[in-house]
């Protein structure tokens, strides 16, 4: 076995990685092997000396994820195993023979005990995210897992990390694997045309499925306002459970155009659609309770906990104009996928805007992500998406 370099904790800070999760930060760190490089494996030893885990260092407040508790070579044995382990658990769920979904997560980071790691399956092509250097150098090892555990159905895999690795690596987004045959996928019945190349994240917002499928189930018979509307996604849903009309709206141009490519893809869908390109904040209060159902879904308002006040004023902005005018006896699906703003914070803020614009509410259902983005029990900072529905008196 490989003599990986080690990094020696200080005394007392062994307690959460004994408690296995997957993070190091450099705090805790009393001193490392000279020679360790961002990027590289190294083993984490506590003060005496003892094994903890296996990880990859790169340099900042995080210095350490971890991918192994055990004192394992991290080699083509290990991805086959680790990979072969997160495909199974998607099958047991039944999304990987799915005819009616041919979109799913195969990787999620932490949930999957591989920190720094996304890998999205769309219908043959596989969509990989480094966010470490660690990860973004063991592609071509990731790779060869991917083949092996999929065998031929696998088309392509396609490397997006230029837009989430940071480092000194200048990385490109790069075909690793074979040729894309087909960017259209089903969810749930409807298609969507994914653009894993010029679009957010890996191309689609995987993570929203189960909750586009309950905005189906609230939108029979209603009039309904999708911010931050991207794709279409829960327009598209909103449509398919019988919405009477659907507003799209986005401040992107290029979102709204893709959302009316997906509108096309779905011919059968007859009710009144319109699209618009604005701000959601200044569209919404300019309208007169017009709405019977509104869908707040922004982008994440805080990236590191330095932002979170920031965050919270803005969603509580937000959802105060929404709540302000939406209809009496509305329902309201508001989001937030910022991971330092957790769920009693953000139920918290939507009271404060609540309050701020005098309506009552009730919380009908509360929301997180679906099953293949799993939350490790022992790092619960893999759960990320949390939503309520409300109703809006």
């Amino acid at each position: 076995m490989e003599n990986y370099p080690a990094i020696t904790l200080k005394k007392g800070k062994d307690a959460s990685i004994r408690r296995r999760h997957h993070w190091v930060f450099s705090g805790a760190i009393a001193q490392a092997d000279p020679q360790i490089q961002d990027g590289d494996i190294v083993r984490v030893l506590c003060s005496k000396g003892e094994f903890l885990a296996i990880g990859h260092y790169q340099a900042g407040f995080i210095t350490v994820r971890v991918i192994s508790f055990e004192e394992v070579q991290i080699d083509d044995t290990f991805w086959n195993k680790r990979l072969s382990q997160a495909y199974q658990m998607r099958k047991t769920i039944g999304l990987t023979d799915s005819e009616q979904t041919t979109t799913y997560r195969l990787v999620h980071g932490e949930g999957d005990q591989l920190p720094g790691l996304i890998i999205d399956y769309y219908q043959g092509t596989l969509v990989l995210m480094a966010y470490t250097m660690g990860m973004y150098a063991q592609r071509d090892s990731i790779v060869k897992a991917l083949q092996n555990v999929y065998g031929a159905q696998l088309e392509a895999v396609y490397d997006k990390s230029s837009e989430t690795l940071k480092g000194s690596i200048k990385a490109e987004n790069q075909l690793l694997y074979g040729s894309p045959k087909n960017q259209v996928v089903l969810e749930s019945g409807s298609k969507y045309e994914i653009d894993w190349e010029k679009g957010q994240k890996s191309g689609f917002f995987i993570d929203q499925r189960e909750n586009r499928k309950l905005v189906g189930q609230y939108s029979k018979g209603k009039k309904v306002l999708n911010t931050f509307c991207y794709s279409g996604g829960f327009s598209i849903a909103a449509l398919q459970g019988g919405a009477t009309e659907v507003h799209s709206v986005d401040i992107s141009a290029a979102a709204i155009e893709l959302t009316e490519k997906n509108l096309a893809l779905n011919p059968n869908l007859t009710a009144k659609h319109e699209s618009k390109v604005a701000d959601v904040v200044k569209y919404i209060r300019e309208i007169d309770q017009d709405y019977d159902l509104i869908i707040l879904d922004p982008p994440a308002f805080a990236k590191n906990i330095k932002a979170r006040h920031s965050a919270v004023q803005a969603y509580k902005r937000l959802n105060a104009e929404a709540l302000k005018h939406i209809k009496p006896g509305g329902i309201l699906f508001t989001f937030s996928c910022s991971q330092v703003v957790d769920k009693k914070l953000f139920a918290n803020t939507i009271t404060a805007a609540a309050i701020q614009v005098g309506r009552s509410i009730k919380i009908l259902e509360q929301l997180s992500q679906p099953a293949d983005h799993p939350v490790n029990v022992f790092h619960p900072e893999s759960e990320y998406l949390k939503g309520l529905i409300l109703y809006v008196e």
